[in-house]
């Protein structure tokens, strides 16, 4: 059976953060379901009123900021790639290389739950591709491509 068309099981939150630094409050990301290794995964996110950013963003009408949904996108990658290459890439540093055709189409708000499907383009040694988007229902929120790069050290 090809290993990319085999479903993992769902990572939960206290997964997520044996497999990547990032902790709270810049975790963006509750748990990844439908993760294929080599391939794609989905990042959930369930928007709560008491994020920290929405006192700011905008305490009126609160809205998450749109690099915070790229970010959501980011960590559901990093999380791929760690379950793609195994226990010893747990907790390494992926950085940013670049972010292209990111698009906003519309808020997302408190009580939303987000999905975060992530799909690998390509990898070629520590460096990876990926297409990203975020959905609240079935309505397309944002989406971008991007690349990243592991730190090995």
């Amino acid at each position: 059976m090809d290993a990319q068309k085999v479903t993992s099981p769902d990572i939960d939150r206290a997964r997520i953060m044996q497999m990547i630094p990032h902790r709270d409050p810049f975790l963006m990301i509750d748990q990844v379901v439908d993760i294929r290794a080599g391939h794609s995964a989905i990042g959930v996110k369930h928007v709560k009123s008491d994020e920290y950013y929405f006192k700011g963003h905008f305490p009126q009408r609160p809205v998450m900021p749109g690099v915070l949904i790229i970010e959501a996108m980011a960590q559901t990658a990093a999380v791929l790639v760690v379950h793609t290459l195994g226990p010893e890439f747990e907790g390494k540093l992926v950085y940013f290389m670049s972010i292209d055709s990111a698009r906003f189409r519309r808020p997302v708000v408190p009580g939303d739950v987000m999905m975060v499907p992530v799909t690998c383009q390509r990898h070629r040694g520590m460096v990876w591709k990926f297409e990203g988007q975020a959905k609240v229902g079935d309505q397309l929120v944002a989406e971008a491509t991007f690349a990243a790069m592991i730190l090995d050290s």
